[in-house]
């Protein structure tokens, strides 16, 4: 049974929800603001345009079992990389490509002052294991040769479908050296998979020296009184992987050895369909390595290019730090196993339904989850039963000492002490569901395995449940039932005697409507889910004997909490009282701020 605690906490999980989206973008920003730029930045090509008609620089075709790779020889690396199961929003047949905006071909090189494209390379598809293998060979203008070789992997292994081998091999021909920190490795581009999806979700991520970095396109936009960033840029003295990623997809590269050098990132502006207003895509790119090539002398370096699906069991299962490329911040610890346990129900579940199985499985694992914190609910629910009995007597005691507030907290405090109740009680049980809420909200946001995937009337869980238009607005059935399901529960919710209160809880359903209107299906399903157990658990609440409100035995010697907050508040107030009547003591504030002899280790 709900009072007007439980409701604040819902309010705040509501805040906390909005502000982790917005204020998460607008520190990002001020601290890009902030930000100096390094010298000596590796270019970065210009923001792309959209493509036009494709240009004769066909460099060859590698395939897997989950993706097709399309190199080009105009830049040496690869023009675009298909996903085979995945398909643009609304589409059957269209498939997602990764780098289709993209300013160069992944892996183009560049020096300072030129354009990562300006090398046309030649190439040679291996003949000795055909198709598995395509070599490019081209000479930048300084004189620095490059052999790059693109291989399938083929070891079995998770993520193998999604990964090609990158060898670089660089040639200085020319007669003087060559300094590579000036030159740039082209990492990728990323931009939204549909109109409305969120800008944060587009972002330049990296791991380097054990840290994992995302930053998204929010970080060009300059804040309150900076100009808008064309380009950021980033120092790295032991750079594990980088790359870029949207809502579902990623596109990272991974040196076998970690390296020191410059990551850059550039903003794009992109129509990912024809007359749709543009949105924010990101470019990014990796210095090469700090050293310098004498005379006719050859480096050679490794890496792994993934690209493909940010799903947190095949990143987990790669091993090597992998599944940090899942976006699930802060709440990792718990976004991740939720995501493990509703494959395992999806497992089961299709074996009863294919269509539904996903849908099953977010509704189970709902219920899973509110099953297990409800000994945290019972909790929470008694102290505040028993809080509320304490109502009259609190109400009499600030109508006693209206004049005298902290007589008043006194008086409270003695009367929480005398029945044993604590007034944060009711609260905290509360406060710790909150990262539950959070990781799983955040699980499903990320959940890639939901894309295309129907339940009942949705077509696909990653999207609104959209069923029709009216006057441009569209009707979206499940965030309807999710209100519906609000209404009820607040009505079986015991009213306070606080009429402002009354209203404002009434307000709530309304304001979690219009906010969660636009939100995945997946997501209103979970919260329409919540809602109907939270009835269950109401009226099962509702059924249980009231908790007894009795004057306890205290115990000799033995102070509560309470008793130790009330005595610490009492000695407070004695203090203010000495000082202000000038018999306090005085407090030396130049001796506190004296440098305190070193510890000894005694």
């Amino acid at each position: 049974m709900y009072d007007r605690k439980t409701w604040f906490i819902v309010i705040a999980c509501s805040i906390l929800l909005a502000a982790n989206i917005h204020y998460s973008t607008k520190a990002k920003q001020e601290a890009a603001a902030n930000a100096p730029k390094p010298p000596d930045t590796p270019a970065a090509p210009a923001a792309p345009a959209p493509p036009g008609p494709p240009a004769p620089v066909d460099g060859g075709v590698l395939e897997t079992k989950e993706m097709v790779f399309t190199l080009s020889t105009l830049g040496g690396g690869i023009k675009e990389a298909a996903v085979k199961n995945q398909f643009e929003v609304g589409s059957n047949d269209k498939r997602v490509r990764l780098n289709r905006f993209g300013g160069a071909p992944i892996g183009a090189i560049a020096g300072s002052g030129q354009s990562l494209e300006n090398i046309s390379y030649s190439y040679l598809e291996s003949k000795s294991v055909e198709g598995k293998k395509i070599v490019f060979t081209g000479t930048h203008p300084s004189g620095l040769v490059a052999r790059k070789t693109f291989s399938i992997i083929e070891d079995g292994k998770p993520g193998s479908d999604y990964l090609l081998d990158f060898s670089l091999e660089l040639e200085n021909a020319a007669a003087v050296p060559i300094s590579l920190d000036s030159f740039s490795l082209y990492l990728g581009e990323a931009s939204p998979l549909y109109q409305k999806e969120w800008a944060q979700q587009t972002t330049f991520l990296y791991r380097d020296g054990g840290s994992m970095h995302f930053n998204d396109v929010g970080q060009f936009k300059g804040g309150w009184f900076g100009s808008d960033k064309s380009i950021i840029t980033k120092d790295s003295e032991k750079l594990e992987f980088g790359g870029v990623t949207n809502q579902f997809f990623a596109t990272v590269i991974r040196p076998k050895e970690p390296q020191a050098g410059k990551l850059w990132a550039k903003p794009g502006d992109v129509s990912i369909s024809p007359g749709a207003p543009t949105v924010k895509s990101v470019n990014a790119g990796l210095g090469l390595p700090v050293l310098t090539l004498a005379s006719k002398e050859t480096k050679a370096f490794s890496y792994n290019i993934f690209m493909g699906p940010c799903k947190n069991n095949l990143l987990s299962d790669m091993g090597n730090q992998w599944g940090e490329v899942m976006n699930y911040g802060y709440f990792s610890l718990v976004a991740s196993p939720l995501n493990w346990l509703l494959n395992k129900l999806h497992d089961v579940f299709v074996r009863v339904s294919e269509k539904w199985a996903w849908g099953l499985a977010i509704i189970f694992l709902t219920i899973i989850v509110r099953t297990a914190i409800w000994p945290l609910y019972a909790k929470s629910t008694r102290s505040m039963k028993r809080m509320s009995k304490l109502q009259p007597e609190m109400a009499k005691l600030k109508e006693k000492y209206a004049d005298d507030p902290n007589r008043m907290n006194q008086e409270m405090m003695k009367l929480y002490k005398t029945y044993g109740v604590n007034p944060i009680g009711g609260c905290l049980p509360m406060l710790i569901q909150l990262p539950i809420f959070f990781g799983f909200y955040r699980m499903l946001q990320y959940a890639v395995e939901l894309r295309h995937q129907g339940f009942l009337w949705v077509d696909d869980l990653s999207q609104p449940d959209t069923l029709t238009t009216i006057g441009g607005i569209p009707i979206n059935i499940l965030p309807i039932i999710m209100a519906i399901t609000s209404f009820i529960q607040m009505a079986m919710t015991p009213k306070t005697g606080d009429k402002t209160q009354q209203r404002i809880m009434m307000f709530m359903p309304f304001m979690f409507f219009f906010f969660c209107y636009s939100f995945a299906s997946a997501l209103a399903l979970y919260w329409t889910t919540t809602n109907i157990f939270s009835i269950l658990q109401t009226w099962l609440t509702n059924k249980m004997p009231e908790p007894e409100l009795k004057e306890r035995k205290l115990v000799p010697g033995k102070k509560s909490f309470m008793e130790r907050m009330a005595e610490k508040q009492q000695e407070m107030e004695r203090m203010k009282r000495m000082q202000a009547d000038g018999k306090g003591p005085v407090i030396d504030v130049s001796e506190s701020k004296k440098k305190r002899p070193p510890r000894t280790g005694g």
